[in-house]
Order: C-alpha cells, then sequence, then structure tokens
C-alpha cells in the first residue's frame, strides 16, 4: 500500500511538471471556404460548417480554397485539399493537446413545394418528379373561391401570392424561386370520388404519417387511379363511401420493429375499433395488401390466429448503409403475378432486389421463421397447414411474403414482411436501380388483389 501510495505521488508530480500538455488553446474554425466564392456559415456550438451551392453543381471535387483557424491551430486537412461532398468530411483542428472535429457539408438551392392545401383543409398530393400537385374536393364546393396555404424550402418565395383566393376550374401554376433554383407546380382541382384502393393509415391525414409510411402513401396517390388515404378512425366511424372499394392498403411502420401480438396491439390501438368492418369488407369480397407490421392483421379478419413470429427493426435516424443491393428469394414462385416486370440480375433470377449500394435502410422485418429449431413451423408445409396462407417469397428458414387466396367468398390477402421492401431512405448520392421494383411490385400486388 505505501509502495502504491508513493508510485501514485511520483506520477501526479510528473504530471504536474509537464509543461509541454497545453490544454488553453481554442479549436475553432473561424472561416471556410471552397471552390473560392462559396463560404461556410460556421456553427461554433454544433461543430458543423454548411456551404451553400447553387442548384446544379458538382459536389464531388470540392476544393479547400481558404481556412481559417483559432490563433495557434492546425487542421488536419490543408489548403489546397480537395472534397467528395456527397457525405459530411471531417476536419480536425488541433491546438497543443486539445482538438475538436468539424463536419463540413454542402446544401443546394432549393425551390420546392413541400406542403400545398386548400381552404386550410383540402390537401394537395405533390408529384415532385413532375411538378404537378392534386387536390380533391367534396362535391359542392365552390372552385372558383379557393385560398392556397403553402409551404416552401427555407428561403423560397412563390407567385402568385398566396392567401388569396383564386379560380381553380382549370388548373393553376405555381411558381417557386430560391437564388439559383427555380420550379413551376401545376395545381389541379378535381371532385372527390369513392375510391377503387384506400390506403389505411393510424395518422388523421397523411401529413402526419412517419416518413415511411408517407413516402408509399404518396406513391399511391400519384400513380393508382381512384386512390386516397383514409385513417383508421375515419373507416371506423364510416365516414368514407367504400362501396366502390377494391383494395385496402396497410403499410404500417414503427421505428425499433414491433414483435409479438401484444405490442402490435399497443402500437396499432387505433387500428382496433376498426377491427369489425374490416372483418365485414373482406368477408363481402375486398382484398388487402399488408406490408411491414401491417402483416399481423390477417390474424384479426378471422384467418388463424398466427402472425409473424421473426420481426426486428433499426430507427430512421440511424438506419443502416449497405455495401450491396439486397434481395430476397422467390425460388418456386417466380411465376406469380405480383413478381412480373421487374428488374431482374440476370445472375440471380430466383431473386428480388429491391435496394442498392449506399441505400439507408431500417430492415423492418416482421417474417416466419421455418425451422426444427424452433418457432413451430418445421416445415414451409407446417406454415402453410398451421397459417392457412401460401408462401410466396422466401429462402429455406423464413418465409418473407404469402398470400390468402380469394375463395368466392372473402377477398384476397397479399403480405409482404421482407426487410428489403422499404420506401423511404435519406441516402445522397446513391444510384438508384433495383428500388424501383419496391414501387412495381406494390402496383402489380394492387392489380392482381383488384380482379
Amino acid at each position: 500500500m505505501v509502495y502504491i501510495f508513493a508510485l501514485c505521488s511520483l506520477m501526479l508530480a510528473s504530471c504536474k511538471k509537464d509543461n509541454s500538455f497545453n490544454l488553453d488553446g481554442d479549436c475553432n474554425i473561424l472561416s471556410l471556404t471552397l471552390d473560392e466564392k462559396y463560404p461556410a456559415v460556421i456553427d461554433q456550438v454544433n461543430r458543423t460548417a454548411v456551404v451553400q451551392l447553387p442548384e446544379v453543381y458538382d459536389k464531388s471535387n470540392m476544393r479547400l480554397t481558404q481556412l481559417t483557424l483559432s490563433e495557434g491551430a492546425t487542421s488536419s486537412v490543408s489548403v489546397g485539399a480537395h472534397l467528395n461532398l456527397f457525405t459530411p468530411a471531417m476536419i480536425r483542428v488541433t491546438n497543443g493537446s486539445v482538438y475538436r472535429e468539424f463536419s463540413v457539408s454542402v446544401k443546394h438551392d432549393e425551390a420546392r413545394i413541400l406542403s400545398f392545401m386548400l381552404n386550410g383543409k383540402y390537401i394537395g398530393i405533390i408529384n415532385e418528379a413532375n411538378h404537378t400537385i392534386n387536390v380533391q374536393v367534396p362535391e359542392g364546393v365552390d372552385v372558383k373561391q379557393l385560398v392556397p396555404s403553402i409551404t416552401m424550402t427555407e428561403g423560397a418565395t412563390v407567385t402568385p401570392a398566396i392567401g388569396v383566393a383564386y379560380d381553380f376550374t382549370e388548373p393553376v401554376d405555381f411558381t417557386v424561386t430560391c437564388r439559383t433554383a427555380s420550379y413551376t407546380y401545376k395545381v389541379t382541382v378535381k371532385e372527390m370520388v369513392p375510391p377503387h384502393v384506400v390506403y389505411l393509415g393510424l395518422a388523421a391525414t397523411m401529413q402526419q404519417l412517419n416518413k415511411e409510411e408517407q413516402t408509399a402513401c404518396t406513391w399511391m396517390l400519384n400513380n393508382v387511379e381512384k386512390s386516397a388515404y383514409v385513417s383508421f378512425a375515419d373507416f371506423a366511424a364510416g365516414n368514407v363511401d367504400i362501396s366502390d372499394c377494391k383494395v385496402i392498403w396497410w403499410h404500417f411502420h414503427k421505428d425499433g420493429g414491433i414483435d409479438g401480438k401484444s405490442k402490435f396491439e399497443t402500437n396499432a390501438a387505433d387500428a382496433m375499433p376498426a377491427v369489425e368492418k374490416l372483418k365485414a369488407f373482406y368477408n363481402n369480397g375486398g382484398s388487402f395488401l399488408l406490408t411491414r407490421y401491417a402483416t399481423y392483421l390477417p390474424a384479426y379478419l378471422g384467418e388463424a390466429d398466427c402472425v409473424p413470429n421473426n420481426c426486428w427493426g433499426q430507427n430512421e435516424d440511424n438506419a443502416e448503409t449497405i455495401n450491396n443491393p439486397w434481395e430476397f428469394s422467390i425460388a418456386g414462385h417466380t411465376d406469380h403475378a405480383i413478381w412480373q416486370n421487374l428488374l431482374m440480375n440476370p445472375e440471380n433470377l430466383n431473386s428480388v432486389y429491391t435496394c442498392d449500394k449506399g441505400y439507408r435502410i431500417t430492415n423492418s422485418t416482421a417474417q416466419y421463421h421455418i425451422g426444427a429449431d424452433w418457432g413451430g413451423y418445421a416445415t414451409k408445409a407446417d406454415f402453410c397447414t398451421k397459417t392457412g396462407a401460401v408462401d410466396i417469397a422466401g429462402g429455406n428458414d423464413a418465409v418473407v411474403a404469402w398470400e390468402y387466396p380469394s375463395n368466392g367468398t372473402h377477398g384476397g390477402i397479399i403480405c409482404i414482411g421482407s426487410g428489403c421492401y422499404d420506401w423511404y431512405t435519406v441516402a445522397e448520392g446513391v444510384t438508384e436501380y433495383y428500388h424501383v421494383n419496391v414501387a412495381k411490385i406494390t402496383d402489380n400486388a394492387i392489380n392482381y388483389l383488384s380482379k
């Protein structure tokens, strides 16, 4: 004990005498410029440097042309260095024995309409690819006196002015401008008709859905004729005319995943009051497309009391970035209607690829494990017998997509629980190829179930 105390005292004394250990220097980036004319906005608290660029500008090879640091500090990146800013670059600023790391990123000029509404309640469906906005209004609404409200990207302006009544008998153009970016959106107003396809959601409006669900719903509204978003609350209350509805689609995402029936009921509590009406729709010939954690629903529609037994998921804010395209097996089921006319890998025609290298994915999965080791389904034949479903995708140890065929009395159900079936990503610089298969599979399934 005496020896250890003496040794510690000696070490402490030596630290105090070491004048080279300097903790006094500041480690800040005071100014930074890229390509000679694009200065950064520096945030010392969050340690970020953000550079505003024109709408179309190559950010893959930008040169650091000016850098000012705190007095006495040095940087891990020197003036003249070239940076690929498809993803943020980290610069370490060192002064003496301390350092700080700054994230350097770029932001292109943007001129986008983020949301559009008429008379404060009729929501516009934005098609960003075509720069169109469609708004449905109830029968009897005076389309000659509709007042738009718009939210736009930061710093943008719009013409004509918002907050003023316009005549939407014919489409009206709205032009959004922000520095070098400018786009014109054509707004078309149509009278509501009873939908043929309904997207069900737990939120009161589609704008309140999470990003994964909202991306899926927006695709449907822009690409499937006579489709509409309906909340479970409105469905349960009978507030929507579903007399012409053929298919109900529910794509249910929950960050962190849902594992088990009790967790499903907790997280989908607002869906439970609609169960009896959903069963009536099903027993009257209506069909369902159920994706991700919505694949639990057949157990509440009168099918076998079975739910996926192998479920997990990550969170959108720290989703996994994949190194290669992801796929799932359709071996033995390549002739099924929902797997037709997809972009296929010629070297692996028994698999469907749905996302590409660099894609960020939560890998949210709701599948059935197959095997004698655990789960209760030793073989796929056991799965079919116990669930009443038919497997249509999955490898030897899992069923990732399955079907309850229509039987002339009730409708059909397609369930897709593969983690590869994913709509939303925040990844930049990803060259998309296979991801279009997600939309094509969905379109195929809706058409198949509508017959």
